[in-house]
């Protein structure tokens, strides 16, 4: 497997690209019902309204529309909704603004972000307590036992029948120590040729970086399960295989028995994509 990008070579004419948390490992609800809405309450001191407000987090981040987003512009998001309800949080234009232009959103920016604002003399200390709540939530998601952390069923055979015909490169947004660990604690990590994580850009960027190795577009699949996954392979008129919320196991048989075949045989397009999206859509109650 490669290190990076630039030391990434084309092997095979299909590539696969596969998001992590949701779509291949079952780790997404954990992550965000025990570690990002807690952290988030304990950061701001919300417990007074904690209920309702890690309702509303996990509806943000896990079961609707906004599902996968980056974790800095749901954190804003939430964070935009809770000034308008609960309490008064300072300075919230400041991260928004840095959520929406950043060219980056991880830890490592945001620090950047911080100390070029402090030798400027404009700290900002809503991007200091979002950049304290992400390491924490860092921090929390590392203690989640090795057991709450694992594959969807059917994700090992289906990523060793991909990486046959295929390259494999994982594209998430998530930290990129974690989804090393989780994936190779699985033995996942042997199935795949590169991992493209937070710390690499956007997922559009990726693939759009990933197109440059010499795929044709119409030889490349993104799977994922959030909208932001749909959106980074339209971005790059690739086509999409969608992890369907609450149907992963099934999803993954799908892809296995009919959905690669069909991207080989170059039948994936047409009905057979729009019948995928239109599914993946409803199931989120678009």
């Amino acid at each position: 497997m490669a290190d990076s990008l630039a030391e990434f070579s084309k092997q095979h004419e299909y590539l696969i690209c596969v998001d992590s948390d949701g779509c291949a490992m079952d780790t997404m609800d954990i992550k965000h019902i025990r570690c990002f809405g807690p952290c988030m309450v304990e950061e701001w001191g919300l417990n007074e309204w904690r209920g309702e407000i890690l309702v509303r987090w996990n509806e943000i981040n896990l079961y609707t529309m906004t599902r996968g987003i980056n974790r800095f512009k749901g954190l804003a998001m939430a964070l935009r909704e809770i000034d308008g309800k609960y309490l008064r949080i300072d300075d919230l234009e400041a991260l928004e603004s840095w959520a929406n232009t950043a060219p980056e959103l991880s830890n490592t920016a945001l620090k950047k972000t911080i100390d070029d604002n402090r030798a400027a003399g404009c700290g900002h200390i809503v991007l200091e307590k979002a950049l304290a709540w992400s390491e924490a939530v860092n921090r929390s998601i590392s203690r989640l036992a090795q057991d709450e952390r694992k594959p969807f069923e059917g994700v090992d055979m289906a990523l060793a029948l991909a990486h046959r015909q295929a390259d494999v490169v994982i594209v998430s947004s998530a930290n990129l120590g974690a989804v090393l660990e989780e994936w190779d604690l699985y033995g996942l990590l042997e199935h795949t040729d590169v991992v493209l994580a937070q710390d690499s850009g956007s997922k559009a960027y990726c693939i759009g970086e990933m197109l440059k190795k010499g795929y044709e577009k119409d030889h490349v699949l993104m799977c994922g399960d959030a909208p932001g996954d749909l959106d980074a392979a339209r971005a790059n008129g690739v086509f999409y295989f969608p992890i369907l919320v609450k149907h992963e196991a099934e999803s993954w048989a799908e892809f296995t028995a009919e959905g690669f075949t069909r991207l080989i045989e170059g039948t994936y397009g047409g009905d057979y994509q729009e019948e995928r999206i239109r599914a993946f859509t409803e199931n989120l109650g678009g």
